[in-house]
């Protein structure tokens, strides 16, 4: 476990902050950001996306009235039969079924059937309900570190020996709302990366090109001579937000990161790729374009701990510091 987010300081600091009638959100999003401890996150998440309000007198009954308005949800938009369904929507029920068990494939909890139904219920109630978008695939990763979090009130141990067939569909049902309300909240602040084409993913990849030139040039010169597009391997990054290019066990630890920054997440990513891609700037320059690409597609992660990710978010948390005040260079 990061020895940040569990030291006894750090848990008192948060301890505090949680027990007020009024929850001070920036000073939780600067505690959050360096991780939270396991046992707080379901609460602070639910605080740091906006779902749970801070004031603590209203928070029990906003998360009954939102869990009943997605039970609601789900009986008028997912349990009918097909044939009250348009041809689009049983296509695009039919692509989440498809997407459903490809979601985190390494990870066997994923596999066990009532834990893909409960992601096929979560992503086709939020894809019906934003109809702008609809289901766009790297959204069923998206749920996955809510899904985990959020269990995790109700399951002890390692994830995997996880089983929820023997919870109360009443308890699924408060944990998939939670998952849906707090998938919202999170798409809610980068609309357009899911939308036709998805601009606001190629607006990112653009700034990462810029911002890695700027860094490191070398590295950045030799990708263009080898003719290598950022959109080949950041596309990816930035739609499944690196959850498949990290082990899973430390997802939950970045994502403390990307909900404490809030509405400024999407630039942030910027930074947080940029440093995760010159982890290997070495490495890369002596790669050719085949090469590259393969390298890129499968990331020597594997046995990553969360000192190497702490790495990573100190090194965007620097340069943001020196580069986020003269974006001129991210211009488009």
């Amino acid at each position: 476990m990061g020895t940040r987010a569990t030291d006894s300081a750090r848990v008192t600091k948060f301890t505090k902050e949680l027990s007020g009638q009024m929850v001070i959100l920036e000073r939780l999003r600067e505690l959050a950001w360096s991780g939270v401890p396991p046992y707080m996150r379901p609460n602070v998440w639910r605080l740091l996306l906006g779902y749970a309000p801070p004031n603590s007198d209203r928070r029990e009954g906003v998360l009954r009235r939102k869990r009943l308005e997605y039970l609601d949800c789900v009986a008028q938009f997912y349990d009918i039969p097909d044939t009250e369904r348009s041809a689009d929507e049983i296509n695009m029920l039919r692509q989440i079924a498809v997407d459903c068990p490809r979601t985190v494939p390494d990870v066997p909890f994923f596999q066990q059937a009532q834990v893909q139904k409960s992601l096929e219920r979560i992503l086709y109630t939020w894809a019906i309900r934003h109809p702008a978008s609809g289901y766009v695939q790297g959204i069923n990763d998206l749920v996955t570190p809510f899904l985990v979090v959020f269990l995790s009130e109700y399951l002890e141990g390692s994830i995997d020996s996880w089983s929820i067939s023997d919870m109360s569909a009443g308890k699924i049902s408060n944990i998939e709302a939670d998952c849906y309300w707090c998938l919202s909240k999170l798409l809610d602040g980068m609309q357009d990366h899911y939308t036709f084409a998805q601009p606001g993913i190629q607006r990112l990849v653009f700034k990462l090109k810029e911002l890695v030139r700027r860094i490191d040039e070398p590295v950045s010169r030799h990708m263009e001579d080898q003719g290598l597009e950022y959109l080949q391997f950041a596309f990816r990054w930035f739609n499944c937000l690196l959850i498949r290019e990290i082990p899973f066990h430390l997802v939950t630890r970045l994502w403390d990161t990307y909900l404490a920054e809030g509405d400024a997440l999407p630039d942030f990513l910027v930074y947080i790729f940029a440093s995760f891609l010159l982890t290997w700037s070495d490495e890369l320059q002596k790669l050719d374009f085949q090469e590259m690409v393969m390298f890129l597609q499968h990331l020597p992660t594997q046995n990553w701990t969360h000192q190497e990710l702490e790495t990573v978010l100190s090194r965007a948390y620097i340069w943001h510091s020196m580069f986020n005040s003269s974006p001129s260079h991210l211009a488009s």
